[in-house]
């Protein structure tokens, strides 16, 4: 059985992947004029290399879209811009920095094989079609998912005795670097709530918690400090406050819980109303996401004994690996729950996916590489249109549902109860 099982699987994998290429192929062979966005920002770089105010789009050449990132970040793009090579070659350098994501993420007490890395990779080149829009777009978001798949390599390290891992300077660093890719898009902040899941005594987690929101407020400040008159221009460019250019308050769509609420109020003729659109989004973050995760935990711990932030605290202890596993359940939920998720953000989404992936049963295995990549991938490489429709957030949905089950499902429950880890059960199984 386990044999058939590897063999069913392995083909599966193989169908999925070469999905997944034959889309990244076919859209490099459109004669479509590709990279808006890192043109967008190398152009804003120029300008402000110039002495001109980047978020005004009349100052930057060959576009029309703005530039949203905080002032800070105008000198520390600049490395990335200079000689306009990136502009130019964005495709091979993203396909690089994605292959990358997959090679550094981490295996949560798993011994690194070649399959896992395969399945982390193809997970990162293909789950939601995030990438293909990066790759597409030429969005800095592809930055954003590699310093994410860094950040979690150092974050989700094996538990150390305590006395060696008092000074946890990697876990630190890695704190430090997901609060810094936080700052890139404000909306994702939420997700730095999820380290309190790691495995870890409570007096360090809320010290990794602090660190990462520091390093989250340091661009801020820095942008207030050093850049006031660009951070002013920034405020006022967010804010649809600049006539006659893009704003992300003005005729912005993305696949988020936010638009599926406003696309339910504007059915029942309850225009404009927004504190029903955003009552409605909360309802359905928690609802979809947050509630199912929380319920989950709450059975996971209900036989331990003291309050419920101790028995909390104390399985997270005693079950390290699915404990770092359920960290990055959480972030990928609270990431699912922004309300500013677009096309190409599904990317670090996908980051996200590609860790627990290799962990899930092979009907939770089989159900994802189907669900969360192979119909997405069809979709696109059919040419229905994904821009403007839910068929990220449903299928990531979708996955979230999968591997939350997988994770506290009866069976890992009583597993772990009897002192095995899944992990442990899972590599004895095979495939």
């Amino acid at each position: 059985m386990a044999g058939r099982r590897n063999v069913w699987l392995a083909c599966l994998i193989a169908l999925v992947a070469l999905l997944v290429f034959a889309n990244l192929a076919n859209d490099s062979a459109l004669d479509v004029n590709y990279g808006w966005d890192v043109r967008v920002n190398c152009a804003a770089v120029d300008a402000h290399v110039d002495g001109l105010d980047p978020y005004f789009v009349k100052n930057l050449k060959g576009t029309k879209l703005s530039y949203p990132y905080l002032p800070a970040t105008l000198d520390g793009f600049r490395p990335l811009c200079a000689g306009g090579f990136l502009v130019g070659h964005h495709r091979g350098v993203f396909l690089v920095l994605a292959v990358l994501c997959g090679l550094l993420l981490p295996g949560l007490g798993r011994r690194r094989s070649l399959r896992d890395v395969g399945l982390r990779v193809l997970c990162a080149l293909g789950a939601f079609v995030g990438f293909e829009w990066v790759l597409a777009s030429g969005n800095f978001a592809i930055l954003g998912g590699f310093l994410t798949a860094a950040a979690l390599a150092l974050l989700l390290r094996p538990a150390e005795p305590a006395q060696r891992d008092r000074h946890d300077v990697p876990r630190v660093a890695g704190a430090a670097l997901l609060g810094l890719v936080m700052s890139f898009k404000l909306v994702f902040c939420p997700v730095l709530a999820a380290l309190y899941f790691l495995p870890l005594p409570r007096r360090r987690k809320l010290v990794l918690i602090m660190v990462a929101s520091l390093s989250f407020a340091l661009p801020i400040l820095v942008s207030v400090v050093f850049y006031p008159d660009l951070f002013s221009s920034w405020l006022l460019a967010i804010r649809g406050g600049i006539p006659d250019q893009h704003s992300v308050q003005i005729e912005e769509t993305n696949p988020s819980l936010l638009l599926l609420a406003q696309s339910i109020v504007d059915r029942v003729g309850l225009v404009d109303s927004k504190p029903l659109v955003f009552a409605i989004y909360a309802l359905t973050a928690v609802v979809l996401v947050l509630a199912p995760l929380g319920w989950s935990l709450l059975r996971a711990i209900r036989n331990n004994a003291g309050s419920l932030p101790a028995r909390l605290d104390r399985w997270l202890i005693d079950h390290p690996q699915a404990a770092m596993r359920v960290t990055v359940l959480a972030m990928y939920g609270l990431y699912l729950c922004s309300p500013r998720l677009k096309e190409y953000a599904f990317f670090e989404l996908a980051v996200y996916a590609a860790v627990l992936i290799v962990d899930l049963p092979a009907a939770a295995l089989a159900a994802v590489l189907t669900i969360g990549v192979g119909v997405p991938t069809l979709v696109s490489l059919t040419g229905m249109m994904i821009e403007g429709s839910f068929v990220q957030i449903a299928v990531a949905l979708v996955c979230f549902w999968i591997m939350l089950r997988a994770q506290f499902s009866p069976s890992a429950l009583m597993v772990r109860a009897a002192g095995v880890e899944p992990a442990q059960r899972l590599r004895t199984e095979g495939f």
